[in-house]
């Protein structure tokens, strides 16, 4: 297809490339736009076209299906061109239909030919005439709630074992409302209050954030373009995960490591509390991963961190017994907390994933262990909600370690809002009861 800047037909392009190439949307759409040469003023449109497809596409099938006799034998092209069409009559009221039916006719002609054309004009037309069909035929729960918020079957019914069914159906539809943007604040430099109103001196809309000190939420503008981003003021990053660096209790001149560390926004926050004092390894297993954290290093002016391309299960060859006063193992994970950024997580992911990746979280805590000394704390977190990933690994890590145990203080070092979710040493986030991501947290203490 040749270079356009037709939103339509660039949204249509980037849902068939991560459909195909199992390509991570926001990774995708950002080369997509600069590839495109997309208006900055579509670039809004462009990404919710994007991500509400990708995150109702499950839905949309369903609303489909009366008007296709075989889905399965309809192209990929033209299915996901019917797809983006949908999304935009149901759920994008300023969008006219009549520029929908149109627009979609012609990509139909330009990438096929008049007969496809007929046939998408006609899906359209129809559904846009009957309606799209109600949920109430589906008698299931599991059934419904993932059908009605998009996400697979399996999902919603381990959700339901683990959570029950009123957590899930309210976790579901969390993850299909589009995530707020939410920086950290840089405290080295300035308070949130003080760059709140240089922001808004600048015509930047900020609020103070729900969850942790450090935050603050964007109203209005663009807060990466800002002078004060270049300059090192802040941080973009969900509130949920500034959490935490201060769960480890730091303490000026700490030797930190940071098992897992890319991109860099834990070790950095853990470098400005530390207010560059003491030392903060940061590991991570690829080289352009590392990078990324030098980077953010640089930008925050943070001259505490060291960064190494590593294997963290490989850790106990690397360092001491006994070199760090706090560890942190931020672990690759599902991700099923940050479903609402990154929506192809929940089609892509398996049960079989989930199972995979706890071994891995368990090796990985198992290397660290001997590193910590003695009265220290080791803080484990995923940005998952599932039990095999979070409360489970850590369980099977404290049965093989038995000079570890669960640190019941850390609900004293957790904001107010967080308190009640925490128990037993453990913290559990549901993107629901704040509006940001899912996260896990527990805190470990290795005794004396």
């Amino acid at each position: 297809m040749k270079k356009t800047n037709n939103v339509r037909e660039v949204a249509l392009e980037t849902l068939l490339t991560i459909e195909k190439n199992q390509a991570y949307s926001h990774l995708l759409l950002n080369s997509m736009i600069k590839k495109n040469n997309v208006k900055e003023i579509d670039i809004p449109l462009l990404t919710e076209m994007v991500y509400g497809t990708l995150q109702r596409k499950d839905t949309i099938d369903f609303y489909l299906a009366p008007f296709l006799k075989n889905a399965k034998k309809t192209e990929q092209w033209v299915m996901n061109l019917l797809r983006l069409s949908v999304y935009q009559m149901v759920y994008l009221d300023r969008v006219p239909e009549r520029a929908v039916l149109f627009e979609a006719v012609e990509i139909a002609k330009s990438r096929g030919h008049k007969g496809i054309a007929s046939f998408v004009n006609g899906i359209l037309r129809s559904l846009q005439r009957e309606g799209v069909p109600a949920f109430d035929s589906i008698k299931d729960d599991a059934k419904r709630i993932a059908v009605e918020t998009s996400h697979p079957l399996w999902l919603v019914q381990r959700w339901i074992a683990q959570l029950g069914i009123c957590e899930t159906r309210k976790m579901c539809e969390a993850n299909i409302t589009p995530p707020s943007v939410t920086a950290r604040v840089n405290q080295m430099k300035q308070s949130p209050e003080e760059l709140m109103d240089i922001l808004e001196r600048k015509g930047i809309q900020t609020e103070k954030g729900d969850l942790t000190e450090d935050a603050i939420k964007s109203l209005k503008g663009n807060l990466t373009q800002t002078e004060e981003f270049k300059k090192g003021c802040f941080t973009i990053q969900d509130e949920s995960s500034m959490l935490v660096a201060r769960t480890l209790g730091l303490q000026k001149g700490d030797s930190v490591l940071d098992a897992c560390a890319a991109p860099g926004g834990k070790s950095t926050h853990i470098a400005e509390i530390l207010e560059n004092t003491g030392s903060v390894h940061s590991l991570d297993l690829h080289e352009h991963k590392v990078k990324l954290i030098k980077e953010q290093a640089e930008r925050l002016h943070l001259s505490n961190i060291k960064t190494e391309a590593l294997d963290s299960r490989k850790a106990h060859t690397r360092f001491e017994n006994g070199q760090f006063d706090k560890i942190l193992v931020d672990a690759p994970c599902s991700g099923f907390g940050v479903i609402r950024r990154k929506p192809d997580i929940k089609y892509s992911k398996t049960e079989e994933d989930v199972g995979r990746l706890s071994e891995i979280q368990l090796a990985i805590l198992s290397s660290v262990a001997p590193l910590l000394k003695k009265d220290g704390t080791l803080i484990y977190s995923t940005c998952t909600i599932d039990h095999e990933e979070n409360g489970q690994v850590v369980q099977a890590f404290l049965e093989k370690h038995s000079d570890y145990e669960l640190d019941r203080s850390l609900i004293d070092r957790l904001p107010q809002p967080a308190k009640p979710f925490a128990a037993d040493g453990q913290l559990q986030i549901l993107p629901h009861y704040f509006g940001t991501d899912g996260f896990y947290i527990a805190s470990l203490r290795k005794k004396v």
